[in-house]
Order: C-alpha cells, then sequence, then structure tokens
C-alpha cells in the first residue's frame, strides 16, 4: 500500500502548459501554490455505483472530505497513466485496466495540479489504505454529482474531476 505522505517528497514543477520545469519538495509546492500534476481515478462497480474516498485526519490537504475513489501526485519520471495505476494499487490494492477520459486544468479546485482523470470498473471490493483512507463509500451517481456539488463536504477537485469526466 502507499507510503506515508512526506513533505520532503520530490514532485515535478510544471509551466502552464504542463511542461516540466523543475523538481521541488511537496511542501514546497504546496505552500507556494507551485504547479505541478496529479491523478484522479474513478472507480464504478458493475451496476453503474461510484467508490469514493473520505480523505484520513492526516492528510496535509482536505483531510477527512470526499474524493474520487483514489488520487494522488505523478512522481518524478512518470507519465499520468502509471501514477494512475500506481495509485490505484497503493490506495485500493487494486490492480485494473484504466480509461483515460480526461484532464482537469491547474486551478484553484485542484491547488495547481493538472489532473489526469481516469476511470474502471470492477466487482472487486476497493482495500483501502488506512493511513491514506478514513473511509469508502458507494454511491449511487446521483447522490456522487450531488457531494461534488456539496463543498462543504468534499474536496473542490471532486467536482472538477466529475465534470472531466462527464458526469455533471
Amino acid at each position: 500500500m502507499s507510503p506515508a505522505q512526506d513533505s520532503n517528497e520530490l514532485l515535478p514543477v510544471v509551466d502552464g502548459e504542463d511542461r516540466q520545469v523543475g523538481l521541488a519538495p511537496r511542501s514546497q509546492v504546496h505552500a507556494q501554490g507551485l504547479l505541478h500534476r496529479a491523478v484522479h481515478i474513478l472507480l464504478f462497480n458493475p451496476e453503474g455505483s461510484l467508490w469514493l474516498q473520505r480523505r484520513g485526519p492526516a492528510k496535509d490537504t482536505y483531510p477527512g472530505l470526499w474524493t474520487s475513489s483514489a488520487s494522488g501526485h505523478v512522481d518524478p519520471g512518470e507519465d499520468y497513466l502509471s501514477a494512475a495505476c500506481r495509485e490505484l494499487r497503493e490506495e485500493l490494492g487494486l490492480e485494473l485496466e484504466l480509461d483515460y477520459v480526461g484532464k482537469v486544468p491547474a486551478g484553484p479546485a485542484t491547488q495547481g495540479e493538472f489532473s489526469g482523470v481516469f476511470r474502471a470498473e470492477t466487482d472487486q471490493k476497493p482495500r483501502p489504505d488506512p493511513q491514506e483512507i478514513a473511509e469508502m463509500g458507494l454511491f449511487s451517481l446521483a447522490d456522487a454529482k450531488a457531494l461534488a456539488l456539496d463543498h462543504g463536504r468534499c474536496a473542490p477537485s471532486l467536482e472538477a474531476v466529475m465534470r472531466a469526466a462527464g458526469l455533471i
């Protein structure tokens, strides 16, 4: 499963066109609002319900709020798909074929992250990493949409990710 979040983890810093311009520690990237890369995975069951996670209380951004099924930063030398597969494995203990559905531009809703959005469908139940995830919930698409629009209960990126996937 995933390593505990590390404030010294090096992240690729990118320009407004998503071209890498350097590396910086995670803490600096977040504190200074530097543009960087992330991935979000939307995991559906065969009936069309969507698994969402409530972020763990120790997360440095949006602790305790609902977000996509799995998410995380793109590491140096990694592409969006490789990062998405790694995050799905680390956070949910799953190895699945992922479909690319869109990209969210960097902005306030994503804390300066260009976010590659992927989806998968499985009848396997996620095995959430307790260091990362407080709980998992299975939501009907209507309930997931309502949650995504409630920024008091979810990270603002959830709405942007669901829009990129054509779900809102």
